[in-house]
């Protein structure tokens, strides 16, 4: 965006922007090490979580982010049992090779998640 000439909507008087989260680790202060070697592949998937909803555990092999556009996540650890819970409008980076859950509560979770990975490699 350095070099882009921003346009105002009509009836708009003010461009805003936010830096939500910059960070060079997990939640948990893991720090990212390195980004997966290979053709560089960014995945943005939107996921719906009803209320009083748990997943299951797992791992991811490349860092991700997930913003929170309603409701609220809680991210688990598996081996520690430390938990973080990140709500509308906040943004929180995911473990990597760390198994961990998220889970819902009443009120469910909006999110849109952003993986950093490469050509081949699972989400």
């Amino acid at each position: 965006m350095a070099n882009a000439e921003l346009i105002p909507n009509k009836g708009s008087d003010k461009i805003e922007h936010k830096l939500v989260l910059q960070s060079g680790a997990a939640w948990n202060k893991q720090s990212y090490e390195a980004y997966p070697k290979g053709k560089p592949l960014i995945s943005v998937m939107r996921m719906s979580l009803p209320p009083d909803t748990e997943l299951p555990w797992h791992t991811h092999a490349i860092p991700n982010t997930a913003y929170v556009l309603s409701g609220q996540l809680t991210i688990e650890n598996k081996n520690t049992g430390v938990t973080y819970r990140a709500k509308a409008g906040e943004a929180i980076n995911e473990t990597v090779n760390s198994a961990h859950r998220g889970y819902t509560s009443e009120l469910g979770a909006e999110l849109v998640i952003f993986y950093a990975g490469v050509e081949g490699q699972e989400l």
